[in-house]
This record gives C-alpha cells, sequence and structure tokens, in this order.
C-alpha cells in the first residue's frame, strides 16, 4: 500500500473581498522530494503558503499532512506541528543569539525558567545536522552574512522536527557559492526524508534542485510536471497562458555619441576604479560577484556616494553633483532596494510615479490631482501595470508591478540616462518579460541604460556590451557576441 503524500492541498479557495486569490488549489508534496511552486507575482503562491503555515485560514478546502487533517490556528501552531517557512525576508532577531533564534518560541523550561543548556545543545545540534558546526550558538544573529542568517533559519526547522520545509526565493540575496553550497543542503535535507516545497523566478535553479513542479496562474494550479521532462518554455509558456519564444527582444539599435563617461572614477570604498563611455541608443551592463562593488558604482555615478577621485561627465556637465543635479541632468537610478530606497510604500501608485518631477502637475508648490492621475495613467497601461487606479497604495501591488511603477518614475522624469541595479530581481518572468520589452524599447528611442544584473542569461541576452567588475575595478565593456556565461564568471572571480 502506497503511503500518503507528506502535504495535501485539496481544493483550497481564499477571497480578500472581490478578489480571488485561490481558486481550488491542489497542491501535494511526497517525502523526500523537492517540489518547486512557480508562476507570477500575484498568482497566488504567497497566499497558498501563507495558508499552509497558520497565518491565513482558507475559505474552503483542505490540508493533511502524512494523511491526516491540518489545520493551524496560527503560525506557532504550523511550526509545531512540523511546517517551517522560511521566507526571502529572513524573519531573525538581530540582537539574540544564533542558538536563541533557533529554538525562539519553542524554548524548554522547568519552572517558568529557561534551560540554557539544552537550548545550546539543540541548536548546536541543529547546526551539525546541517554541516556546519562552524556557526557559533552564541554568536550575534545580526553580525552573521546573509547566507549564515538563512542557515540559521534553517536550523531553527530542522530544530523543532520540520516535515516540510518551505524555502521562498532562498537565493535572491546569495552569492554563486552560496547559492550552491544551500543547492547541496537542500539535497541532504531531501535524502533524510524531508518534504521541501521550493518557491523561485529562477526557473534554470528549479530545474537543478526541483523533482516536480506546480504551476499557478490566476489562483489556479495549471499543471503539476516532472521536471526532467519539462523545458523551460514549456514551464513559462504555463505560468503566463501562453508561449513565450523571444524572452529577450532585441531590435536593430543604432548607438549614438557617449552622453555617460567616467574616468578613473573612484568611490570613497568601492568602486577603485572604473572608466566607461556609455552612448545614446545602447544598453550597458555591469557584471561581477555581489560586494564587488556594481551598486557603489551606480550609488557614486548618481551622486548618492561620494566621490574620491576620477571623473564623471554626463552630456556636456562635468563634475561630481547631488541626485537632485544628476535628475536635472538627465541621470534616473533604479535601487535594487526596492522596499527600503525605492519607493514609498505607504504612498499611492501616483505619488510614486510623479514625486521627482511635481513641477507639470500644478503651479508652484501645489499637485492638482486630476494632473497626476492623468500622468500616472500615461505608463499605467503602456507598462501594464495591475491595479485597481492610481491612488491604489503601491504596498498593495506585486513586486513585479511596484518594479514598473519605480522604471515610470524615471519615464515621467523624461531621463536620458537610466542607472538600473538588479531592475528584474524577484518578479515573475510575465514582468521580467515586459521589462526586457521595456529596455529594448528605450534603447531604440534613444536612451542609455547602464544596467547592474547578477543573472548572467539576462545580461547577455539584453545588453549590447558587458563589463565585468572584480574587487572594485571595472574592466573593459565588450560586445556581448565575444563573451559567454563562463568566461564572465571566470573574470568575476579574478581568474
Amino acid at each position: 500500500m502506497m503511503s500518503p503524500p507528506r502535504l495535501e492541498m485539496l481544493g483550497v479557495r481564499k477571497r480578500f473581498g472581490a478578489t480571488i486569490a485561490l481558486d481550488g488549489v491542489d497542491f501535494a508534496v511526497d517525502p523526500g522530494s523537492v517540489h518547486a511552486l512557480v508562476g507570477e507575482n500575484g498568482a497566488g503562491k504567497s497566499t497558498l503558503m501563507k495558508i499552509l503555515a497558520g497565518a491565513l485560514k482558507p475559505d474552503e478546502g483542505q490540508l493533511r499532512l502524512d494523511g491526516e487533517s491540518f489545520a493551524p490556528m496560527n503560525p506557532l501552531a504550523g511550526r509545531r506541528a512540523g511546517v517551517a517557512m522560511i521566507y526571502q525576508e529572513l524573519s531573525l532577531c538581530p540582537h539574540l543569539s544564533v542558538e536563541e533564534n533557533i529554538l525562539l518560541g519553542m524554548e524548554p523550561t522547568v519552572a517558568g525558567w529557561l534551560k540554557r543548556g539544552e537550548i545550546r545543545a539543540r541548536a548546536r545540534d541543529a547546526l551539525q545536522q546541517l554541516g556546519h558546526a562552524d556557526i557559533s550558538p552564541k554568536a550575534r544573529a545580526g553580525t552573521l552574512s546573509i547566507a549564515k542568517q538563512q542557515l540559521v533559519e534553517i536550523g531553527r526547522a530542522v530544530a523543532v522536527g520540520c516535515r516540510v520545509l518551505v524555502l521562498d526565493e532562498p537565493t535572491s540575496s546569495l552569492t554563486q557559492a552560496d547559492t550552491q553550497r544551500l543547492f547541496q543542503l537542500v539535497a541532504t535535507l531531501k535524502n533524510r526524508g524531508h518534504a521541501i516545497v521550493y518557491i523561485s523566478h529562477f526557473l534554470e535553479e528549479v530545474k537543478q534542485v526541483a523533482d516536480k513542479l506546480t504551476v499557478l496562474r490566476d489562483g489556479r494550479s495549471v499543471g503539476t510536471r516532472d521536471v526532467a521532462g519539462a523545458s523551460i518554455s514549456e514551464i513559462i509558456g504555463l505560468m503566463v497562458g501562453r508561449q513565450m519564444e523571444d524572452l529577450y527582444p532585441r531590435s536593430p539599435r543604432q548607438p549614438g555619441e557617449a552622453i555617460l563617461e567616467l574616468d578613473a572614477l573612484a568611490g570613497k570604498s568601492k568602486p577603485r576604479n572604473a572608466s566607461l563611455q556609455l552612448r545614446r541608443g545602447e544598453v550597458l551592463g555591469i557584471a561581477g560577484l555581489m560586494g564587488a562593488g556594481r551598486t557603489e558604482l551606480l550609488r557614486t555615478i548618481f551622486g548618492l556616494d561620494a566621490v574620491r577621485s576620477g571623473r564623471v561627465r554626463v552630456g556636456t556637465f562635468i563634475g561630481n553633483h547631488s541626485p537632485t543635479r544628476r535628475l536635472r541632468e538627465g541621470v534616473g537610478m533604479l535601487s535594487e532596494d526596492r522596499k527600503g530606497e525605492g519607493l514609498a510604500l505607504n504612498l499611492s501608485i501616483a505619488d510614486n510615479m510623479t514625486m521627482s518631477n511635481l513641477a507639470p502637475l500644478g503651479p508652484p508648490g501645489l499637485v492638482a490631482p486630476r494632473r497626476q492621475d492623468a500622468a500616472a495613467r500615461k505608463w499605467i497601461a503602456p507598462l501594464a501595470i495591475k491595479c485597481r487606479s492610481p491612488r491604489q497604495p503601491i504596498g498593495q501591488l506585486s513586486g513585479g508591478n511596484q518594479q514598473k511603477v519605480a522604471i515610470a518614475r524615471l519615464l515621467h522624469h523624461d531621463v536620458d540616462v537610466l542607472l538600473l541595479d538588479e531592475p528584474t530581481r524577484g518578479i515573475d518572468v510575465g514582468s521580467k518579460a515586459q521589462i526586457y520589452r521595456l529596455i529594448d524599447e528605450l534603447a531604440c528611442a534613444g536612451k542609455a541604460v547602464l544596467m547592474v544584473s547578477s543573472y548572467l542569461p539576462e545580461l547577455l541576452g539584453t545588453c549590447d556590451r558587458v563589463a565585468v567588475m572584480c574587487r572594485g575595478v571595472l574592466g573593459p565593456a565588450r560586445d556581448v557576441e565575444q563573451l559567454d556565461a563562463q568566461q564572465i564568471m571566470m573574470e568575476a572571480t579574478g581568474n
């Protein structure tokens, strides 16, 4: 007799007012397997996982763990039942120690007193099971690298005996080396019988790490496949409801005059030395490992970070200026930190889209709401931003739609040079395709795009030239036809 799946979710429905978030979703994961859950932003993945964790209650449907009914009242109840969630935004308490984080909410006590010795022993055992006895249980969590903080979260799951482990975009902030170590850890947990749900927008990762995948679209499960037999184009087709033959559009481009020039530019710490010419009508990519100085390069160009030496020329303007001056000179920047720096999540779409250029929206010192809404609607339709109205709080939008609003702000300002830092991080394939198409259209219209990305297929697919940064030093920009992913990684690692 076959054993039941470790996790079953049957006919799950969830509605928020008039919005149907989940419409009869079926999802199952076997013990000792990795099952990927993929779909566009807004497809229902987060809602489904929140129901699994106990953060939300379904309107209809059943949940089962190892064949038994499962209805967690809250996340702590879900955790005690063996469901562990590792979110993209890590949920550690940075001021607490590693051992305190691992047993947080599940501490062993006697007569109301914490059993410190047992807490340390269980934390050390969890870290040893993960092959990371090098992490000190006494270390303050906030002092660890992102990769090690993630291991502490997984250690928390192991310590309480998780049966289902959910990894939500686990590699979005990891280096390539840390990503490979995470994949090895996932394989180890799988071999020990854990059921693992793997959520990622990187389909190449899904192909590498998962056994099966389920695609959600518009709140419905539209297909479950063995990963080995599913092509990336087939997966994308299920996600967006149509085949996407050309993910990276490249229209004929005519590079013109150099509009941005860097001459031996050096920042306070990084970049150490960067020289380049960016021309109108081209997309120039910056590759490199995390910490190489790519973000610092864009921030220094835009005036957010101080210039230590070297020269920046924008059009006819030479010198180091503030972000306000750079915007006046026609330079706009899209931050990689969408929530922390790129958007004001408590404000509306219209506010976020127009805040850097309010002059056309009314008399000096005033903003006419109708003009502001009209300015926002000018970009909502062309960028396919899914929203109720320009007055909707931007925090209610999916990540992909938030990113489009951030780009629309640069278009509203009508900048000539766009500095894009990880423009598609954390968004779905459909939104990525729309942003790639927009970048192509901007280049064809004579705009100049300088783009930082950790995703090499994206750089090779969208850019005309790519320069590699290693330890703060920017190499020469070369045509993409002369480069491949292996060569870029060799240069990024200093080989």
